[in-house]
């Protein structure tokens, strides 16, 4: 009986313990979930705030490619740096700050303008007045902030006023090249000169998908020598000042590759501060201009009339009296009123002996002859900005005459100097470039327009033109040590419809060395007035000694090294000069 109910009292006490286990392990079951939550919830706090962070530090390292472009919020995007053929660099983007507002958080806009005004004088009152009352998100106040602006302005503490940083391209040169660099707009976008053109060569596009950013854009390297193209902008600069002109420009080219090595033209502008870029005086005249070339144009007509095999270089010419046409009469300046050969027709510039030249060939053969040598078709450059020549509709008599001699058409001086080029290095005519270009890369892009003994027999006349010897009109352009050969062009413009005697557009187109020219150097200058103690503003006078410091003072640059020794050229047999 007792084992009996120690056995039955155990029974009872195990049920009465069992719910106190159950609610046990269940308790520490629910526990145990309850801090498998909390885990998981710190963890995936953690997993996103750790995201968060990774996202926010990776974009603190990225370069700011993308800003506001007013309110609509276009991408600003980088642009590859301009670099000259020796990797100096001529344009790149810089950082700038631009000031924004947020009218809906302006508090007070009579306020704000007041305070800006203190650091931003120049601030449109009216403008900036109607932008902060408008009920606007955004609106820009102010682009291309100095550091001291920018710190001044956060001082101020403005409620709603911030600032974004934007790219801004900066010319360390100035003006030096900003007729070929050209320039871009408040946004970065390139509108003029190289700047324009690296945007139609696809950056434009990449730009709209936001893929312009300055680690993937490869530097755009141009022909250009920066050192060669600060010599030739003074001389350009000094020249205009010297002479008292309206205008003055330069150019030099490789004759065998087309490659403009620099290029100048005064008036001209900074394109960091280009306020007056688009004043009609800061023409690009040497690619975007056209004027009658005077008698620089007398190398083609001359090569025009010994290429056709009619003449040579023993022709005779009579100059002995004016040529009446119509109701003009053609005269020499200086005339000799003789019989001249062709090379006296060439270095006396006689415009009776042109004209009679340009009459063997014939008015039709005349008018190929330029289209041939480029001077009547648009030139195909880099450059956007490049003029259309002029000339007759119809060519008459009367045209091909006084075209001969350099009046009646117009190009540009860029184009006389191409066209010069191929007179110098056997006769193929290159268009010019403002890229890198091998001389294979020419070759495949040149034209034969005249033979090699044509530009052989004007070399020899080029050279005879600047001996001082020789009577020639080119002799002011002479360098000792580098052999310069080159042809004058004094033209007289057109005042009220009629010809000025006393206005005149003056150029000088020059080669060197002559023996084997490498270079072509052009100058111009528009409406030179005398000198102290001169009664003459001719193109020898003032053309003339401009190329020869451009040549003295770059040749080296250039890699052309003096030669001191006599050069004897081999000259045809011709008739003597003596009056």
């Amino acid at each position: 009986m007792a084992a009996l109910w120690i056995k039955r009292k155990k029974k009872v006490l195990e049920a009465r313990a069992a719910p106190a286990f159950a609610l046990d392990a269940k308790k520490k079951k629910s526990g145990n979930r309850a801090r498998n939550r909390v885990v998981m919830a710190i963890a995936g706090f953690m997993g996103i705030y750790g995201i968060i962070s990774g996202r926010l530090i990776y974009y603190g390292m990225q370069e700011d490619t993308t800003g506001y472009n007013g309110p609509t919020g276009a991408v600003l995007a980088s642009r590859p740096d301009i670099l000259d053929r020796n990797g100096e660099v001529l344009a790149t983007d810089i950082k700038t700050a631009s000031l924004y507002a947020e009218p809906r958080k302006i508090i007070d806009p009579d306020e704000a303008i007041e305070l800006l005004s203190t650091v931003l004088p120049d601030l449109n009152f009216e403008q900036t007045y109607n932008r902060l009352k408008s009920n606007a998100g955004f609106a820009w106040l102010k682009r291309g902030l100095t550091p001291q602006q920018k710190s001044q302005i956060m001082a101020l503490g403005i409620p709603g006023i911030g600032f974004r940083t934007e790219k801004s391209r900066f010319y360390p040169g100035g003006p030096t090249a900003s007729h070929i660099l050209g320039l871009v707009n408040i946004d970065n976008q390139g509108i003029a000169g190289m700047e324009k053109y690296i945007d139609e060569q696809g950056l434009s596009d990449l730009r709209d998908v936001g893929l312009a950013d300055s680690r993937s854009l490869e530097p755009v390297k141009l022909s250009i020598d920066l050192r060669v193209q600060h010599v030739v902008r003074d001389v350009v600069v000094n020249a205009m000042q010297r002479y008292r002109a309206i205008a003055a420009g330069a150019v030099v080219l490789n004759v065998h590759t087309g490659e403009v090595l620099a290029m100048a033209s005064a008036p001209d502008f900074d394109p960091n501060n280009p306020f007056n870029a688009l004043d009609k005086d800061r023409l690009n005249r040497m690619s975007a201009g056209t004027f009658e070339m005077g008698s620089t144009i007398k190398s083609f007509t001359t090569a025009m009339a010994l290429d056709s095999g009619k003449v040579n270089i023993n022709s005779t010419f009579d100059a002995t009296r004016p040529i009446t046409i119509g109701h003009q009469t053609i005269r020499d300046f200086h005339g000799k009123h003789r019989i001249l050969t062709l090379p006296e027709v060439f270095i006396y510039s006689s415009n009776i002996g042109s004209a009679k030249e340009a009459d063997v060939v014939g008015i039709e053969g005349h008018r190929a002859f330029l289209h041939r040598l480029g001077l009547l078709d648009r030139m195909q450059t880099e450059l956007p900005e490049v003029a259309r020549p002029m000339e007759p509709k119809v060519w008459k008599k009367v045209h091909s005459i006084t075209i001969a001699f350099g009046h009646g058409m117009a190009t540009t001086p860029l184009q006389t100097a191409v066209g010069a080029a191929a007179l110098m290095n056997g006769g193929k005519l290159i268009e010019p470039t403002f890229l890198p270009r091998t001389e294979e890369e020419a070759s495949k892009v040149a034209k034969q327009v005249v033979s090699e003994k044509t530009s052989e027999d004007m070399r020899y006349l080029y050279r005879l033109n600047s001996e001082k010897g020789s009577g020639g009109s080119g002799a002011r352009a002479n360098v000792p040590g580098y052999r310069v050969g080159g042809k004058t062009g004094t033209a007289e413009k057109v005042v009220n419809g009629r010809y000025s005697s006393d206005v005149r557009f003056n150029a000088f187109v020059a080669a060197f060395p002559i023996d084997k020219p490498e270079y072509v150097v052009l100058t111009i200058i528009d409406e030179p007035k005398p000198e102290e103690g001169k009664v003459a503003a001719t193109a020898g006078l003032n053309a003339a000694p401009m190329v020869a410091d451009i040549i003295r003072r770059s040749a080296s640059f250039l890699g052309v090294k003096p030669d001191f020794k006599e050069e004897n050229m081999a000259a045809p047999t011709m008739v003597s000069f003596d009056d």
